[in-house]
């Protein structure tokens, strides 16, 4: 028969079976998931340098776009402030004379009107 103690022993020594059994299922998985991370590491870094070599070329390729808008909203602002001028060229050519002649037609009509009223009814 077996003594208290040694069956104590016999069931600490059961459980640290129990428990290394454990821990050694424990850290095979965990190497098995380290392995698949540094496959999926692996695999990511090998699709991100053709991303980010794209990413370059795309971002160069906006840039010069970029200036060639630059360019094209500078000429535009120039034609812009070239349309300006000339708007205030034209009122300035056509208003003056287009007032002067409208006055004087003004003029002439009130004249003839004067002159077709009798004497005694005249406008003020």
């Amino acid at each position: 028969m077996l003594t208290a103690g040694e069956v104590a022993a016999l069931i600490a020594a059961t459980g640290w079976i129990v428990l290394v059994c454990v821990l050694t299922m424990v850290l095979i998985k965990l190497a098995r998931l380290l392995t698949e991370t540094a496959r999926a590491v692996s695999d990511l870094t090998s699709r991100m340098t053709p991303l980010l070599d794209d990413m370059g070329v795309t971002v160069s390729e906006t840039n010069r776009q970029l200036v060639a808008v630059e360019a094209i909203a500078r000429d535009v602002k120039q034609v812009s402030g070239h349309a300006a001028k000339l708007s205030a060229v034209t009122q300035t050519v056509f208003t003056g004379p287009l007032i002067k002649v409208s006055s004087i037609g003004y003029g002439v009509r009130r004249a003839i009107e004067a002159r077709k009223q009798p004497r005694g009814r005249r406008r003020p």
